[in-house]
C-alpha cells in the first residue's frame, strides 16, 4: 500500500486527532502521490527506509505551511509583547563561581550548513579561519581542553546534513585516536518545492543536489531520535545538551548557565543580546499571551516589519545558543526500572509527537540555476522554547555571538583584534574598547576566493571603529586601519592600497585621493 496515500497521523507514535487533508487539487492529494513515487524510486531496503522518516518529517512540515498559507496563521501581530523582565535574565546576575558537575552535559554543534552566501560550495564548518584551523579544528580543542582542565568526558555531536556529511568525515579522522568522545548524526534530507506548483520537482530520491534542502536546525529534534543519539546520550547519563551553531566560536560552555539551568529547573534557555544595526532582521523572543516564544521575520505581517525591527521594542535577538534539559521530556512519564529503553521511547512522547512539537515553519525562496523559482521549508531549533517549562531568555555578551555569516565577519575574526587561546576566540586585551568594529565590504568581497585575493594580508584593525569598502580595491600587506575609514571605488575605478599604509579616520576614493574624516 503506498506509504503517503494516508494522512501523516496514522504514522505519528500515538493516537492524535486527525489534521485536515492537505489537497492542492480538486479530489486529489497531488503531494502524497510525489512522495509516494520518490519513494518507489529506490529499491535499497536502507535507502527506502530512511527516505520514508525524512518524508514524514517533511509532510508534517508541508502540511503545517499550507495551513499558513491559507490564513491559519501561527502570530496575531497585536498579541505581541517584549519579554518581560522574569523571561529574560542578566548574565551578570548569575552566581560568578557556580558548583556545577559537566559529567551530565553534552555539546552539539549544528555542521548542516553550505557557505553558500561566501562563495563556497562544501561545508562552512571546514572554512579555515586562523593558523590553517578550522572551525571543527577549533570546536574540538575546545572540548579537548575543557575535558583536560575538569577531568570530565563531555562528548561532542555534529549535526550534519547531506551536503556536509563528507567534508565533515574528511576534518574528523584526524582525530580519530584523539581523547574526545565524537559523535555524528544526519539531518533530514527534504525535497524543494517548485513556488508555482509547491510541488517537489526531484523525479527520484537519487536526485542530484539542487532538488533537496536540508531541514533546518529545528530538525535536531527528530534526528536525534531517529539516529539513536538521544537514547544514547540518556544511557550515558547525559541530561543536558548545550546547542549552538559550528560557525560560531564565541559559543563556548558556560558553566554559569548551566548552573542556573539546574538551580532554576528551566529545561529550556535560549542565549539572546542585545541588537545592533546589523542584527535588526534577527529572530527576536517575545511574550504571547503569556508564554515565552520566539518569533523570525518571516512570521511578522509585511506591515509590521518596522515595527519588528525597532530595537527599541524588541531589544534583543536570539543568537541560537540553545540549553536543554533532556530531562525535561524525558523523565514526564513514570519511570520504570524494569525496562530502560521502553522508558526512553515512551517519554520521548512528549517531545517528539507532532501534535505537541508543531515547530514554526520558515519559507525560503530561492532561484536555481536554471532559473526555477523554489522554496524550501525549515524550521527553527529555537522555535520550541514553548513548549519547555520553566523556559527564559539570558542576555549574554557579544563575545559569546561570533557568527560567521559572511566574508566581513571573516575579516575581523581573521584580525588581531582576536587570539586564539585553547581553540577559543578572545578579544585581544590590547583593544581599547570591547566592542566589534563595524565591517561592510561590498559584493566584490562576497565570494572568499576573490576576498583572499584582495588582501595580501589581513590588515591591522585593532584600533578599527567602522570600515566600509565598495568597488575594485586590493590591500598591501602590513596595513592598518584605525577609526572610521571609508574606501570608494567608483566604476571602472581600481585602488591598491599600498604596503604599510596607516588609515585613520579617512576616506579614500578615486586615485587613492584621501579626505581626513
Amino acid at each position: 500500500m503506498p506509504f503517503f496515500k494516508h494522512q501523516i497521523t496514522r504514522f505519528r507514535r500515538r493516537a492524535a486527532k486527525p489534521s485536515a487533508s492537505v489537497s492542492l487539487g480538486a479530489g486529489t492529494d497531488p503531494i502524497h502521490q510525489y512522495l509516494d513515487h520518490l519513494l518507489s524510486s529506490s529499491t535499497d531496503p536502507a535507502v527506502v527506509q530512511t527516505s520514508k522518516e525524512e518524508l514524514q518529517s517533511f509532510l508534517s512540515v508541508y502540511n503545517r505551511y499550507v495551513d499558513q498559507k491559507t490564513g491559519k496563521q501561527p502570530i496575531e501581530w497585536p498579541r505581541v509583547q517584549p519579554p518581560s523582565g522574569q523571561q529574560i535574565v542578566a548574565h551578570d546576575s548569575l552566581a560568578k563561581a557556580p558548583t556545577v558537575s559537566l559529567d551530565k552535559l553534552a555539546v552539539l554543534k549544528v555542521n548542516g550548513g553550505l557557505g553558500t552566501s561566501m562563495g563556497l560550495g562544501g561545508a562552512k564548518g571546514a572554512l579555515e579561519v586562523r593558523e590553517d584551523l578550522s572551525f571543527l579544528d577549533l570546536i574540538i580543542h575546545q572540548v579537548e581542553y575543557l575535558n583536560e582542565d575538569r577531568s570530565v568526558q563531555v562528548p561532542l555531536l555534529f549535526m550534519t546534513s547531506f551536503s556536509t556529511e563528507a567534508d565533515t568525515s574528511r576534518i574528523l579522522q584526524r582525530y580519530a585516536t584523539r581523547p574526545v568522545n565524537i559523535i555524528t548524526f544526519k539531518q533530514s534530507r527534504h525535497p524543494r518545492l517548485l513556488k508555482d506548483t509547491l510541488l517537489p520537482f526531484a523525479r527520484s530520491m537519487h536526485d542530484g543536489k539542487a532538488a533537496w534542502n536540508p531541514s533546518g536546525h529545528g530538525d535536531l529534534y527528530s534526528a536525534l531520535h531517529r539516529s539513536g543519539t538521544l537514547e544514547r546520550l540518556l544511557s550515558e547519563g547525559k541530561n543536558y545538551l548545550f546547542v549552538s551553531n559550528s560557525d560560531n566560536l564565541g559559543a563556548i560552555v558556560d558553566e554559569r548557565i548551566l548552573a542556573y539551568m539546574i538551580e532554576s529547573q528551566s529545561e529550556f534557555i535560549m542565549e539572546v543580546t542585545n541588537k545592533t544595526k546589523s542584527d535588526l532582521t534577527g529572530g527576536t523572543l517575545i511574550d504571547y499571551e503569556g508564554s515565552l516564544q520566539l518569533l523570525e521575520m518571516a512570521q511578522v505581517p509585511s506591515e509590521y516589519i518596522d515595527e519588528f525591527h525597532s530595537a527599541k521594542k524588541f531589544q534583543i535577538f536570539n543568537t541560537n545558543n540553545l540549553w536543554i534539559d533532556l530531562r525535561g521530556y524525558s523523565f514526564q512519564l513514570t519511570v520504570c526500572l524494569i525496562c530502560r529503553s521502553a522508558v526512553v521511547h515512551l517519554a520521548l512522547q512528549r517531545i517528539m509527537d507532532q501534535e505537541s512539537l508543531a515547530l514554526d515553519v520558515i519559507a525560503r525562496t530561492k532561484n536555481i540555476e536554471d532559473g526555477r523559482a523554489i522554496v524550501q521549508l525549515e524550521t527553527a531549533a529555537g522555535s520550541a522554547i514553548k513548549y519547555f517549562k520553566n523556559a527564559c531568555g539570558i542576555n549574554v555578551s557579544r563575545e559569546r555571538y561570533l557568527p560567521v555569516k559572511n566574508c566581513s565577519d571573516l575579516l575581523a575574526v581573521r584580525s588581531s583584534l582576536f587570539q586564539i587561546e585553547r581553540g577559543c576566540l578572545t578579544m585581544n586585551s590590547a583593544r581599547t574598547f570591547a566592542t566589534i568594529p563595524i565591517i561592510k565590504l561590498d559584493s566584490h568581497f562576497q565570494n572568499i576566493h576573490q576576498f583572499q585575493k584582495r588582501f595580501k594580508q589581513i590588515p591591522d584593525i585593532l584600533e578599527l571603529d567602522h570600515l566600509t569598502v565598495s568597488g575594485d580595491v586590493y590591500f598591501g600587506r602590513n596595513v592598518t586601519l584605525r577609526g572610521t575609514v571609508i574606501i570608494i571605488a567608483n566604476a571602472g575605478q581600481r585602488i591598491d592600497i599600498p604596503d604599510g599604509v596607516v588609515l585613520e579616520n579617512r576616506l579614500v576614493s578615486g586615485s587613492i585621493r584621501m579626505i581626513e574624516l
